[in-house]
């Protein structure tokens, strides 16, 4: 059996090296030199694509970030390599168990190469803040646009490729999404979750942002994904991972939620996107943007934020404007709801309020046979099981949600007025003060 299985990774190896010398390749500053044979290079060729070059893959997190520069262009070439690793090295390791074919290959790697083909300007900030103020609460998103887009590419460069090898493509870009398509996938279902994984989260996507994002910003990563992608193997039409790989399955999840906190939703960021939301909405047509994201005098002023109560957060209510006005007393100076913007931040390990290495739902402890993802002891044997935190560690967060209610003054001066209603807010729908500290002296004086 090992003898098959090394001479299954030669022919691979093999079959690789001549298909290079047809490559071009690409030197990624993540994962090195990035291979791209002529079907693939027919995608990456195209002004569709190309145009990911000019997508920051941070949107606006480099006016606090000044590193984060890095584009949605070398994101997906990472993630496209990545793809590639993965359904190789299970093929390499379980060729003859699984069937993969050099179609089910190329497959994967094409949903890698073009999953975020579809993102708007700014990237998420298009469709999760704009669009939905100015189109009266779109759903449109960018899993859908770069399936419309993948169309589109094949159509206008008249690219030959099999019909079904693009219906799969478009439904493994899809698959971790709200439109994933829900035709139950009969055969190598493992397939569609190595690029976008809707059964449990941990997907190629999400190892190459983790550790890109992390090096642009100038931040340490201790998450190694090498470990989860050398070892992974197929169980049951399922991917599992070795069990004494959870703590680093644990780190994924870890790992991307301090990103969240500290990075994509970094209160000056917010303060960044929600001025070019206004920007964006009043523009009309022409974006003239960059000048006024340019002058700091012009930023919407961060007042203060707290987290919400985790006893508090099944029936949280959406805060507006007009609840802040509405907690003014007699005497406070005058607000208007135009005078205030209220963002509200939920940061999860992807399941909400649920563990994902527990299980997908609420009833955490009640059903922990339906785990969504499981590990295996070793290769000699054939068993998946799903572990809960306590058998590993203890210190192991007990909560899997942080809520955020961030309040931000749109002039200078109401900086003390929207802070001490924003307080008042706390006070009359918790009993305390929520937030950590107060709203420093100097910014409530900053005219």
């Amino acid at each position: 059996m090992e003898t098959n299985g090394n001479e299954e990774v030669t022919s691979l190896y093999s079959l690789s090296c001549r298909d290079r010398r047809f490559s071009k390749h690409i030197h990624d500053n993540v994962h090195g030199n990035i291979y791209l044979d002529p079907f693939f290079l027919q995608f990456v060729d195209t002004e569709q694509f190309q145009r990911l070059r000019e997508l920051k893959q941070l949107g606006l997190t480099h006016m606090v970030y000044p590193g984060a520069v890095h584009s949605r262009f070398e994101h997906s070439l990472g993630v496209y390599w990545l793809a590639g690793e993965a359904v190789h090295t299970v093929q390499g390791h379980q060729g003859s168990e699984i069937n993969i074919e050099r179609n089910d290959i190329r497959t994967v790697k094409l949903a890698g190469l073009l999953h975020d083909v579809g993102h708007g300007p700014f990237s998420h900030l298009f469709e999760r803040e704009f669009l939905p103020r100015v189109l009266n609460g779109s759903e449109w998103s960018h899993e859908d646009m770069s399936v419309k887009m993948i169309d589109y590419i094949v159509d206008a460069q008249h690219i030959e490729i099999d019909a079904a090898i693009l219906n799969n493509v478009k439904e493994m870009v899809l698959a971790s999404s709200a439109n994933a398509s829900q035709n139950t996938v009969n055969e190598k279902r493992f397939l569609y979750d190595i690029v976008a994984n809707g059964r449990n989260g941990i997907d190629v996507d999400k190892f190459d942002y983790i550790v890109r994002d992390s090096r642009a910003c100038g931040l340490g990563c201790n998450f190694q994904f090498q470990r989860l992608l050398e070892t992974m193997r197929v169980m049951g039409d399922e991917i599992c991972y070795r069990a004494k790989d959870y703590l680093t399955v644990h780190k994924l999840f870890a790992t991307r939620a301090d990103l969240h906190r500290t990075v994509y939703t970094h209160a000056k960021v917010k303060a960044i996107e929600l001025m070019v939301v206004d920007a964006l909405t009043l523009a009309n047509g022409e974006l003239s943007i960059s000048a006024s994201i340019q002058e700091p005098a012009k930023f919407w002023k961060f007042c203060n934020e707290f987290a919400v109560p985790k006893d508090k957060q099944e029936h949280f209510k959406d805060i507006t404007p007009q609840d802040i006005v509405c907690s003014q007393k007699n005497g406070d100076t005058p607000l208007n709801e135009e005078d205030i913007s209220v963002s509200i931040v939920k940061i999860d390990l992807t399941r909400g309020r649920s563990n994902p290495l527990e299980r997908f739902g609420e009833a955490l402890l009640a059903c922990i046979s339906t785990s969504s993802i499981k590990f295996f002891q070793d290769y000699e044997s054939d068993y998946k099981f799903p572990i809960r935190d306590e058998r590993i560690s203890h210190l192991l967060p007990a909560f899997c949600q942080d809520m955020i209610v961030r309040v931000y003054s749109k002039k200078p001066e109401l900086v003390g007025a929207v802070s001490k209603a924003f307080e008042n807010y706390q006070l009359k729908t918790y009993g305390m003060k929520a937030q950590v500290h107060d709203t420093p002296e100097k910014k409530k004086r900053r005219v």
